[in-house]
């Protein structure tokens, strides 16, 4: 037990770039401490730090994302220029995810998922009426074993029938779902994946 709170305290703090073990890549976030469950006890994961430090782990990593934007079915591939990931991820960066903003808005769910083998946790909104927060759910998935973040899911609200989900693979790749719902029927109208790990 203690050690599953002990692991449970790190995830909270866990933001560095899980890149490949090619290279250590610098990361914004490596300046963060490690703490107590003490310390982190009512503190919410610090998404929006984690995704900018993973751009920041792409843009040193020496290797040219590529993203492929599907519609329907037709398929674009493209390289992306190192000076345009702040601007395609600019969605999922505002605005701030973090326990001063949201604390009041938002509950935290933490528990180990042994169907996946990850701690996971989850965020929902305390009260779904009149929420105008955009994110209304996102996921955190932690290794159990080398505490790093495996994952982040996001959901967010534009407007009143367009949603996007954000699927990221720490150190590897992501995905963006556009949603579109009309006369009670939801469609994927878009997905863009962007991969900046090709060895797996």
């Amino acid at each position: 037990m203690k050690n599953s709170l002990s692991i449970i305290g790190i995830a909270f703090i866990l933001c560095s770039c899980n890149n490949s073990k090619k290279e250590n890549v610098p990361s914004t976030n490596s300046t963060v401490k490690a703490k107590t469950p003490k310390d982190t006890a009512g503190n919410f994961f610090p998404v929006t730090t984690y995704l900018k430090g993973e751009i920041f782990g792409i843009k040193n990593g020496g290797i040219t994302p590529l993203r492929k934007i599907t519609v329907g079915t037709n398929v674009d591939s493209s390289w992306i220029k190192m000076e345009e990931l702040e601007t395609i991820f600019s969605e999922f960066l505002i605005p701030i995810i973090d326990t001063v903003n949201l604390k009041d808005l938002f509950s935290e769910k933490k528990f180990l998922d042994q169907t996946i083998d990850a701690f996971t946790f989850t965020y929902e909104p305390k009260n779904e009426k009149g929420l105008t927060y955009p994110f209304t759910h996102w996921d955190v998935y932690v290794d159990p074993e080398t505490q790093k973040v495996r994952r982040v899911y996001l959901v967010k609200k534009e407007g009143t029938n367009k949603e996007l989900q954000l699927t990221w693979v720490s150190g590897k790749s992501c995905k963006v779902v556009t949603l579109i719902a009309q006369n009670g029927k939801t469609t994927i109208v878009k997905e863009e994946k962007t991969i900046w790990r090709f060895d797996d």
